[in-house]
């Protein structure tokens, strides 16, 4: 499954995996809510809840697509955040995995907090 991220100054696609966040996800969509910045991370709430799913995790890849459980947003982290160790992505905690970004995910840096952002599905 793929969907379409869009903000003001760009968008991105991301190609999702199968699981029950990513089932619950799509019936949302399309979705349109405020992002928040933390570090090199955009995250925004869906209006989703999910429970946390096995293999969830808290440090990931650059341009991870993640659920966060305890806030029900999405977590697109690019880079480092202000919990992290060095270089790596880690996020506020453990997040159930969705997929990954299409193409470089530092292209969030042009999201600015309190955006507009729409996700939405894009048709096979």
């Amino acid at each position: 499954m793929q969907i379409r991220i869009s903000w003001p100054a760009g968008n991105l696609t991301a190609t999702l995996d199968d699981t029950p966040t990513v089932r619950s996800l799509a019936r949302a969509l399309p979705l349109v809510s405020t992002a928040r910045t933390w570090g090199e991370e955009v995250y925004f709430d869906t209006g989703v809840c999910a429970a946390r799913e096995d293999g969830a995790r808290q440090v990931v890849e650059p341009g991870t697509v993640a659920f966060w459980t305890d806030g029900d947003a999405l977590a697109l982290p690019y880079g480092p955040t202000p919990v992290s160790r060095g270089d790596e992505c880690r996020l506020a905690s453990p997040c159930n995995l969705l997929g990954r970004l299409d193409g470089d995910p530092r292209r969030l840096a042009t999201v600015r907090d309190g955006d507009p952002v729409r996700v939405e599905l894009l048709e096979d």
